[in-house]
């Protein structure tokens, strides 16, 4: 197997990220139960008369490519890859409206076209003129993972760099809608932390978050992407044993993890999924989390994958992403477990350099 190595992040999330030499020297926990990303100067790149007719997502995908690819000094992806969960929500609400308003009649179609779930990836492309592979995966929760394992594949493939990323934005139609059906946390129950929040929902973010990968070790290299497993439905029993083989697969026993991401997002009703696997198979691993800075939204997983990179770099964890005491002299080994509603689980290695 060829080696992958993550050697550029950008990060547009809901915190102050956008500077990939900066990590979280600012912060606050979230205390609504809808957020928004930090919104960096757009005009450092895109160009002004594009920036009103891009979609938020589409804007933050393009801020945060181009921070990855600059700082590993990529001027020309091999390869675009994309994962969203809900795409650009905002124009297709905006297409949705038009065509009840005008009565299905007089509709222009810019709305419509640039609703796509491809637009992100395809807006990186036409900005850097790359007619390489240019592939968007929508697939829930994993659809950033699923990003990520196809790029695994090319980085074998003789493919000697990656661009690969995930986004997902606010639309107030979908936000109103996940309300609806109890997938949105109540803010007052917000007072006391998420974790502490002990209520259903969760609180509803958005972000975007790319990654230069390559099979060549630089200076500016994070870590080493080692391997990417997707489930789309676990029995909860099995959880253990699917990690055990994941782990052992790549030659690691679960002593061997000196650090775990997990995605608990404050959700009573899915959050014992978590917690079963930090009171007993985890209990002597070091555990960390995220979503009570990034909300939760279908890639949200790419910002806990943010998260593991600047760790295995600088070799620091912040407190407040700390859920346990444990301590370990060096972190090299990484594991990252996510899934949302249940579903769509997602196991992530990787190492440090």
């Amino acid at each position: 197997m060829a080696h992958c190595y993550i050697n550029g992040v950008g990060c547009v999330s809901t915190q102050d990220t956008s500077d990939y030499k900066i990590f979280l020297e600012t912060q606050h926990e979230l205390t609504e139960n809808i957020v928004r990303v930090h919104k960096p100067n757009y005009r450092d790149f895109i160009k002004p008369a594009m920036i009103r007719r891009m979609a938020n997502g589409v804007k933050n995908g393009v801020v945060a490519s181009a921070i990855a690819l600059k700082e590993a000094n990529i001027k020309m992806p091999e390869a675009i890859i994309t994962g969203t969960g809900m795409g650009c929500t905002i124009d297709s609400g905006k297409f949705l409206k038009n065509i009840i308003d005008n009565k299905e009649q007089f509709l222009t179609p810019t709305a419509f076209i640039q609703s796509t779930h491809n637009t992100v990836g395809g807006q990186i492309a036409l900005g850097l003129q790359c007619k390489a592979y240019n592939v968007t995966y929508v697939h829930k929760a994993t659809s950033f993972e699923a990003s990520l394992v196809d790029a695994l594949l090319m980085i074998n493939d003789n493919e000697t760099n990656i661009l690969v990323g995930g986004v997902d934005e606010i639309g107030d139609y979908s936000v109103r809608l996940h309300q609806l059906i109890g997938l949105v946390k109540n803010q007052e129950t917000l007072s006391n932390g998420l974790l502490q929040s002990n209520s259903k929902g969760v609180v509803y973010g958005e972000g975007a978050q790319f990654f230069a990968l390559e099979n060549q070790k630089k200076e500016t290299t994070y870590a080493e992407l080692i391997d990417v497993e997707i489930y789309d439905n676990i029995d909860e029993s099995e959880i253990h044993n699917k990690l055990l083989q994941f782990l052992k697969t790549n030659g690691l026993a679960i002593a061997d993890v000196d650090l775990v991401v997990l995605g608990n997002n404050g959700d009573v009703k899915f959050d014992f999924i978590y917690n079963n696997l930090q009171d007993n198979l985890l209990k002597s691993t070091q555990q960390i989390y995220y979503k009570h800075l990034s909300g939760e939204y279908h890639t949200a997983s790419s910002f806990g994958l943010w998260i593991a990179a600047q760790i295995c770099k600088i070799q620091e964890i912040p407190k407040f992403l700390k859920l346990n005491n444990k301590e370990v002299a060096t972190i090299k080994n990484v594991l990252l477990y996510n899934q949302y509603l249940g579903e769509n689980h997602s196991f992530t290695l990787l190492r440090s350099c």
